[in-house]
């Protein structure tokens, strides 16, 4: 016969267990959102468009193979910190060819993103990245990034708020591709992305070498300093103020994975209700 004392260390340990289960299924289930989060700077060409994938990203396992993951990666239930959008409609517009330069590689540019949450100034890098200056000085000029919502954000492994998307869904771009620039900008030190950066999304896969020369329209703020390699072209600097509203924005958290697309969508309601490049 099962003694009190037995039966209690018993169910002891069976709670014991299913604690280690807990854990163990938690950290498996970061893992998994940290590949599905990385693959935000993904980009995959099909005929004359550029779309964004939910593909892994090879290089992020390798890149945080040394990080320790918790229970604590749980998406934030913070409430909305932003205002509602502006009115206004999303422009459905592409084009087949990158923009004709325009811009003077020698002068100061600014781009300004009017968000719901507040405006984010980025001092623009227009003599290291010259052509991705003057396809956002093309852009805003459209009107394209007007009512875009910023779609991703990432808050474990790596940390930014993806934007650049008139789909809201990870699967837009202006119909042309970019090149990459300004990959050994002196910013870029051990393969870490410092907060302030603001860099380009793209296909790149650094295994197979293939997918150089593929950005569009989407883009990356980084909030935090992440460990990336240095694929992404880094193209301008976040402000002090704009780095409050980021702080802002990362501080309401992300929501699970959406099933369908993978995007970890911020849980404050990220609207650019105008864009806009000014040169000073």
């Amino acid at each position: 016969m099962v003694s009190q004392e037995q039966r209690r260390r018993q169910l002891a340990r069976e709670k014991f267990l299913r604690q280690q289960q807990r854990r163990t299924d938690a950290r498996r289930k970061a893992r998994t959102r940290n590949a599905v989060i990385a693959s935000a700077l993904g980009v995959v060409l099909i005929g004359s468009l550029a779309l964004y994938t939910t593909g892994v990203l090879k290089d992020v396992d390798k890149t945080n193979a040394g990080a320790e993951v918790t229970e604590s990666a749980s998406p934030s239930k913070a409430p909305d910190p932003c205002d509602k959008p502006a009115a206004g409609k999303v422009k459905t517009e592409t084009w087949k060819k990158e923009p004709a330069m325009t811009i003077d590689k020698s002068a100061d540019y600014t781009m300004k993103l009017s968000t719901t949450c507040g405006d984010i100034d980025i001092a623009l890098k227009a003599s290291a990245a010259p052509r991705t200056v003057n396809s956002f000085n093309f852009l805003a000029n459209k009107g394209y990034l007007d009512h875009t919502k910023c779609h991703r954000m990432t808050d474990s492994g790596i940390f930014v708020l993806q934007c650049g998307d008139p789909t809201g869904t990870g699967s837009g771009g202006p119909g042309y591709t970019i090149p990459d620039e300004n990959l050994k900008d002196k910013s870029l030190k051990g393969d870490v992305y410092p907060a302030g950066t603001v860099a380009m999304a793209n296909q790149y896969n650094a295994q197979t070498g293939e997918g150089r020369n593929s950005g569009g329209s989407q883009f990356f703020l980084v909030y935090q300093d992440s460990p990336l390699p240095p694929d992404y072209t880094p193209f301008g600097t976040v402000s002090e103020a704009g780095m409050t509203v980021l702080k802002k924005i990362a501080d309401a958290g992300a929501q699970a994975p959406d099933p369908t697309t993978g995007n970890t969508a911020p849980n404050a309601t990220v609207v650019i209700n105008k864009a806009t490049v000014s040169a000073s």
